[in-house]
C-alpha cells in the first residue's frame, strides 16, 4: 500500500525519472529510514541509482553521532554509497545570529547544494510527510499568509538545472511509517529535539493538532494537505497570469522598474508601475502586481500594506501625491498616472551631516552606538524567580534571526507586549512626548525586517518568551 502510494507520487509529480541518479536524505529517524526502505523496494520499476546522504548537525552529542553510525550501517547493509558530512549548528546559529532550526535548515541545504554541484546526484529525496505538511500550513496560518503561503511544502523544489529535492512521502501519514517499519522488522533512532516544546512547530505537532483533532476535526491533518494542494494549484494559475498581465500592461518589473543611484540622497531604489493600466485588472491580480512590485526591493507587504496601496490609487485629491508609509522606510506615491514604491529611509549616516545609524548586535554580545552614548548588550538567560521582573523584557531565542540595532524609519510599526495591535512608530513616540532632537534617533533593534525591541517599551508580542520557555534573550541598554 505505502509502496503504491509512493510510486503514484512520484508518477503524478514526475519526481523521478529512469536513471536519475537519487540520494536518499537519511537522518536515521522513521521518516527518512521508511523512505530508503520504500525506495530501495521500488528503484528496480523506477530506474533509479540510489545512494544515501547524512548530515550530522552536531546538535545532540554522543546521540547525533550515533545517528550517524546507524546511517552509515544502514546504507552498508544495502551496499549504497554514504554521502556524509557534519558542522557545528549551534555555532552556525550563534555566528549567524539565526534561530537552531534555521541554521541546520541552511547547513543541510548547503550540503546538498555542494552535491550537485559536484555532478554526485541529480536529485534529493526528503522524507517531508502530509503530517509535516500540515504541521507547515497551520504555521503559515498562525504567522500570517496568503494562498502563497498555504501552499505548504512542494513535492519538488527546483535548485539548479536538472537538480531537484524531491518530497514523495507527501500524500502518507507518519504513523503509516512507524506501523510499516514495524513490520519489516526495520529499526530506527529516536530523536528527542521533536519532543522539544520550546520549537514552534513541536508545540503545533504536540499540542495544538491532537487538539484540533480531538475537539473538532479528526480528519485536520489530511484537510490541511488538500488545502495546500489547492493553494499550489491557485499558486501556479496566478504565476502564469501574472507574467501575461505584466507583459500586456507593460507593468513587468524587469521593464518598468526604474532605480535611482545608490547615492542620491533620500531615495535608494525605486519601482515605477502604469497605475492607469493597474487599475483595469481584476483586484486580485492588482494585489499580486503590487506584492511583485514590492518584492523588487527585497520588500514583502502584509495585506493590509497592499490595501493602503490600492486605497492610495483610489483617491483623487492631493493627499493621493504625499504617498503612504511602508515598512522598513519605504514609501508608495501616486503622481501622474504612475504608482511609484521607493526606498526612503538609507542609513542616515551616508547623507550630508546625517546622524543615522545601523549596527549588527550579536547574540550573545554587544555593540557600541556612539551617535547615542550607549552600549547595547544581548545574552542568553535562563528564565527563572531571579528574571520574574524581566518577564516582558525576554524574546523567544529560537524564532530571532541577524540582530540589528538602529534608529527608526518613517513607516516602521511595533507591536508591543500586552497591547491590542501594531502601531506605528511615529505614533508611539508620540504618546509617549519624545520629540526634539531625541526622536529622530530613537533605537531599535531587528530581527529580519521586524521591529522586536523599542526603548522604553515591552518587547514584541511576536517574540516574547512564553511562560515555562527554557531560554531566552536579553537585550540591554547600558551607559558607554
Amino acid at each position: 500500500m505505502l509502496l503504491e502510494s509512493l510510486l503514484n507520487s512520484t508518477r503524478k509529480h514526475q519526481l523521478l525519472h529512469a536513471g536519475d541518479r537519487l540520494g536518499v536524505a537519511v537522518s536515521g529517524g522513521k521518516d527518512s529510514v521508511a523512505l530508503l526502505r520504500l525506495l530501495l523496494d521500488a528503484r528496480d520499476e523506477l530506474g533509479i541509482v540510489l545512494s544515501v546522504v547524512h548530515f550530522n548537525h552536531k546538535i545532540r552529542g554522543h546521540d547525533a553521532q550515533q545517528d550517524e553510525r546507524f546511517v552509515a550501517a544502514l546504507a552498508h547493509q544495502h551496499d549504497l554509497h554514504l554521502h556524509s558530512t557534519s558542522a557545528d549548528t549551534r555555532e552556525f546559529a550563534q555566528q549567524s545570529r539565526m534561530s537552531l532550526e534555521a541554521a541546520g535548515r541552511k547547513l543541510r541545504h548547503q550540503f546538498f547544494r555542494q552535491l550537485f554541484a559536484e555532478s554526485a546526484l541529480d536529485k534529493i529525496a526528503t522524507a517531508h510527510t502530509m503530517d509535516d505538511q500540515a504541521e507547515t500550513v497551520l504555521l503559515r496560518i498562525l504567522r500570517g499568509a496568503g494562498t502563497r503561503g498555504l501552499a505548504g511544502i512542494y513535492p519538488q523544489l527546483f535548485v539548479a538545472p536538472g537538480k531537484t529535492i524531491v518530497r514523495p512521502l507527501l500524500g502518507v501519514r507518519r504513523s503509516e511509517l512507524a506501523e510499516y517499519l514495524t513490520q519489516i522488522g526495520q529499526p530506527w533512532r529516536e530523536d528527542t529535539s521533536n519532543l522539544d516544546i520550546r520549537f514552534l512547530r513541536n508545540r503545533v505537532r504536540h499540542r495544538l493538532i491532537p487538539t484540533l483533532e480531538q475537539e473538532f476535526q479528526p480528519g485536520i491533518v489530511s484537510t490541511l494537505a488538500e488545502l495546500a494542494d489547492v493553494a499550489r494549484e491557485e499558486e501556479s494559475f496566478w504565476s502564469r497570469e501574472l507574467a501575461s498581465a505584466q507583459v500586456r500592461a507593460r507593468l513587468k518589473i524587469s521593464r518598468a522598474a526604474k532605480t535611482t543611484s545608490p547615492g542620491e540622497i533620500g531615495s535608494q531604489q525605486a519601482v515605477v508601475l502604469n497605475a492607469r493600466e493597474l487599475r483595469l485588472a481584476p483586484l486580485a491580480m492588482q494585489r499580486r502586481l503590487i506584492r511583485a512590485a514590492a518584492e523588487d526591493l527585497g520588500l514583502s507587504l502584509e495585506f493590509r500594506h497592499v490595501q493602503e496601496i490600492l486605497d492610495l490609487m483610489g483617491q483623487r485629491s492631493s493627499i493621493a501625491t504625499k504617498g503612504i508609509e511602508l515598512p522598513s522606510g519605504h514609501l508608495a506615491e501616486l503622481s501622474g498616472g504612475e504608482l511609484r514604491i521607493e526606498k526612503r529611509c538609507p542609513k542616515r549616516m551616508q547623507e550630508p551631516g546625517g546622524h543615522g545609524y545601523d549596527y549588527v548586535l550579536p547574540v550573545p554580545g554587544e555593540v557600541r552606538v556612539p551617535e547615542l552614548g550607549v552600549v547595547f548588550r544581548a545574552r542568553h538567560v535562563v528564565p527563572n524567580q531571579e528574571e520574574q521582573g524581566l518577564a516582558r523584557c525576554l524574546l523567544a531565542s529560537d524564532r530571532l534571526h541577524e540582530l540589528r540595532v538602529r534608529n527608526w524609519c518613517p513607516g516602521d510599526r511595533f507591536w508591543p507586549v500586552h497591547t491590542k495591535s501594531p502601531k506605528k512608530v511615529k505614533e508611539l513616540l508620540q504618546q509617549r512626548k519624545i520629540s526634539g532632537a531625541t526622536r529622530p534617533l530613537w533605537p531599535v533593534v531587528t530581527s529580519g525586517t521586524e521591529i522586536i525591541w523599542m526603548r522604553g517599551f515591552s518587547i514584541s508580542a511576536n517574540y516574547f518568551a512564553q511562560p515555562g520557555s527554557t531560554e531566552a534573550i536579553l537585550i540591554e541598554e547600558l551607559p558607554e
